[in-house]
């Protein structure tokens, strides 16, 4: 029904050919929003949920038989909320089941809060289809893979310590209580989440918020005893008897050798996105890998009083009105008071690593937004003046008020020697196990699988 793309169809030519297909025999017609090739994103977590329900809603009472509405409608509420408006006689969903197949007996039950969430991410069903692997889900890795990765009960229960409640961590816990261990879960935090407490802060990324609401709910509904704000010792740990001890600690942000890296200027990613530092007008951001673009998108977001569709409209070029062919129309960037530099060391594209399904949409939020990227980048030094660097052979320096560093993650071990000392048996999951590059899908998948073995 929406091309999205330059030269696509006028709103008469839809209805038209909604007309034509229902005098042809067609029994239900279904959405469809934007070509392949448009460069409007569609279904990524950045897209306010029901989005698109307004083109449905536009052809309701054009055609005699039901209309389905889709894209970005991935719970109960939303689909309730998008028929009792009169936006569609049907809503399509398939992501949600992939997170949940079990989705729609939930909801009939009542139970939403027991509903695994799609958040769109896209990494582990989209980005394989196009690398040509079998898809599955972040969220929930048993997903096509229900009769290889199987939860049995444990034919001998275990008492398990899980060390760390990031995505590794909550999969672990849950998964091993669900076989009938006794699992406690330790964090230093007050709060369940891990790196997803820092990613549900991101502008579009609020949907990281529901996957903490499911962990939270199932943790506790199977039995996991949590013990929140209690940083671990090695020897209380191999004191208590427990018969497996899971590290799932995570990480900690990798400082690079850089003179003046301890100057004012600077700022780790965490501190920036927590909220204990505000970052000035003019920033660097060091490294271009995820983390670095969630930077940069939490330091250009502004926040205005626009309902969120119609602010995901302006930015993206979406006319509802359909004054020019394929629905678009001039997009009107995301006013930001920051300029911003995003930079990283290797000479091939900026965020050449991200995921093949939203990587480009993150790339041309930021050039929306004034961002300038920077590769092959030699970092020199940071003082008063601000970051100095050598760019194509050319010294420069960027007059910065704050440099963000986004420089990689080290596995955060600590405990790990004591354990081994005191023969505790032991695993490493998560970033704790390999922390190159934050990777929830992997994270969430070694967790559950390594339950699922115990």
């Amino acid at each position: 029904m929406l091309d999205l793309v330059e030269g696509g169809s006028t709103w008469d030519e839809i209805v038209t050919l909604a007309k034509a297909i229902e005098a042809a025999g067609a029994t239900l017609i279904n959405t469809g929003i934007g070509w392949h090739e448009a460069r409007i994103p569609t279904i990524a977590t950045m897209v306010p949920r029901a989005a698109f329900v307004w083109v449905t809603k536009r052809l309701m009472g054009k055609v005699d038989i039901p209309l389905i509405t889709t894209n970005r409608i991935n719970m109960p509420d939303v689909a309730e909320e998008v028929i009792a408006s009169g936006c569609a006689d049907m809503v399509s969903m398939a992501r949600p089941f992939l997170a949940d197949a079990d989705f729609v007996n939930k909801a009939a039950a009542g139970r939403a809060d027991a509903i695994n969430t799609c958040i769109a991410c896209n990494q582990a069903c989209l980005d394989e289809i196009f690398a040509g692997r079998l898809t599955s889900c972040l969220v929930n890795p048993r997903a096509c893979r229900e009769t290889e990765l199987l939860i049995e009960k444990a034919a001998a229960p275990k008492r398990i310590a899980v060390v760390g409640a990031g995505p590794a961590g909550m999969a672990c816990a849950l998964t091993a209580a669900e076989r009938g261990h006794w699992v406690t879960l330790f964090d230093a935090s007050a709060e369940i989440g891990g790196q997803f407490r820092l990613a549900r802060r991101i502008p579009g990324k609020e949907e990281f918020s529901e996957t903490l609401r499911y962990f939270d709910h199932r943790l506790q509904d199977a039995g996991v005893t949590l013990e929140l704000g209690k940083r671990c010792e090695a020897s209380e740990l191999a004191d208590a008897g427990f018969e497996h001890v899971v590290l799932a600690t995570g990480i900690v942000p990798r400082q690079p050798e850089l003179p003046g890296i301890g100057h004012e200027k600077v700022i780790s990613y965490v501190d920036l996105i927590e909220g204990f530092r505000i970052a000035g007008e003019r920033v660097a951001i060091i490294g271009a890998g995820g983390i670095g673009f969630d930077v940069a998108e939490f330091l250009t977001h502004t926040d205005d009083d626009r309902d969120e569709i119609e602010r995901f409209q302006g930015e993206w070029g979406i006319d509802p009105e359909f004054a020019n062919r394929g629905g678009l129309r001039p997009p009107v960037p995301e006013a930001t008071r920051r300029q911003v530099w995003l930079l990283q060391r290797k000479a091939a594209k900026v965020g050449d690593g991200l995921a093949k399904t939203t990587g480009w949409i993150r790339r041309t939020l930021l050039k929306k937004r004034g961002v300038q990227m920077l590769s092959g980048v030699t970092y020199e030094r940071i003082d008063d003046a601000g970051l100095h660097l050598i760019v194509d052979g050319q010294p420069q320096c960027l007059p910065v008020d704050h440099v963000i560093v986004c420089a990689g993650q080290e596995p955060r071990r600590d405990l790990e020697a004591g354990l081994r000392a005191a023969n505790v048996p032991l695993s490493l999951i998560g970033g704790a196990d390999v922390a190159n590059e934050l990777d929830a899908k992997r994270a969430i998948d070694q967790g559950t699988r390594l339950a699922a073995a115990l």
